[in-house]
């Protein structure tokens, strides 16, 4: 089991700061969750944010993976759906090279309209063309039908899907599922055995969101007018494009005790130790490989962020050895 950190490279308005001081920042904290320990650094797809969020994660990953010499190098997720299976294979094919074998390719279908727009795709068909994409972008590699070819033979893919559908099409395709939850569990083991694969290739990853800090308390005051932007902008333009009305806006406020929208609910600023016994607790049973948190919140303090990456590398990984007993949890140092 590894721990990593995502990056959606949000660069909100209120705390703006100039667009390439910011790339490099996240670069920077890249560096330093490879030097603390920190077991992966993730990178993730929207267009159109208002705040910047990342529109190219594998040319990001390039460059993180430039600066770093021992993080697996994720995404979490890229829309195969948006582009040629070809430019896919060719762009993670560099970044494993870059990295010396250290890619981990999340892909998925998506759910806004505008993006499928932007991209002349279409948006009814995307969970078709994205399990088409992810088939033949496997073909090319195994196929040499891309030149260069990635170092890792084979390239280890993950399936970003968080219902019925997209789980038992993680299955059929013989990869990952980035996504922990037991009844999702079902429907992708059910894919894995109607396309064939034997079951015991099962394997889970996801993003918690869950951020790491000595006093929950207090950082809770600090990081509540980040976490209800990226709130309010996932809640206003996921509605984007279609006849559903936009969600009322939320306060900081609304967001600590409101009823979860999901298993994990949507923040938990956690000490190591709370966030181990939360982690068992949601996890039994279930093959994980990767546990994913969030790096920062839409332009939270540079050093809340500091303090959550020395905690993910340093502290939390002996915590979860003991909690999972024989379960591996990768710690370094």
């Amino acid at each position: 089991m590894k721990i990593g950190l995502l990056f959606d490279l949000r660069n909100p308005a209120r705390w703006h700061r100039p667009w390439a001081d910011h790339y490099a920042r996240a670069l920077d904290f890249c560096e330093e969750a490879d030097i603390r320990g920190v077991d992966g650094v993730w990178f993730t797809e929207h267009h159109l944010f208002d705040d910047g969020y990342l529109p190219q994660p594998l040319t990001f990953a390039a460059a993180a993976a430039a600066r770093t010499s021992r993080v697996r190098i994720g995404t979490a997720v890229v829309l195969p759906a948006l582009r040629p299976p070809a430019q896919i294979a060719e762009e993670a094919a560099v970044v494993d090279l870059i990295s010396g074998g250290r890619l981990e390719l999340g892909l998925g279908a998506g759910y806004r309209v505008p993006e499928y727009r932007l991209y002349e795709a279409d948006f009814e068909r995307r969970f078709a063309r994205t399990g088409a994409n992810i088939a033949e972008i496997r073909r090319l590699w195994e196929t040499g039908g891309v030149t260069p070819g990635p170092v890792q033979q084979p390239v280890p893919l993950w399936g970003g899907f968080y219902g019925p559908r997209g789980a038992r099409l993680a299955g059929r395709l013989g990869i990952g599922l980035l996504h922990i939850s037991h009844e999702m569990f079902e429907h992708y083991r059910a894919g894995l055995v109607e396309a064939g694969h034997d079951p015991g290739i099962a394997r889970v990853s996801d993003l918690l969101p869950v951020l790491l800090a000595d006093d929950p308390d207090s950082a809770w005051h600090r990081i509540a007018p980040h976490l209800a932007h990226q709130v309010n902008s996932y809640r206003q333009l996921s509605v984007e494009g279609t006849d559903a009305p936009k969600p009322p806006l939320l306060r900081p406020e609304d967001l600590r005790n409101r009823t979860p929208d999901g298993p994990w609910g949507a923040l938990e600023i956690l000490t190591p130790e709370q966030a181990a016994d939360r982690i068992h607790e949601r996890t039994a049973g279930l093959p994980l490989h990767h546990l994913i948190f969030w790096a920062d919140i839409a332009g939270m303090p540079d050093d809340l962020v500091q303090r959550n990456i020395e905690l993910a590398g340093g502290a939390l990984p002996p915590l979860l050895a003991k909690r999972f007993g024989d379960r591996k949890v990768t710690v370094h140092g």
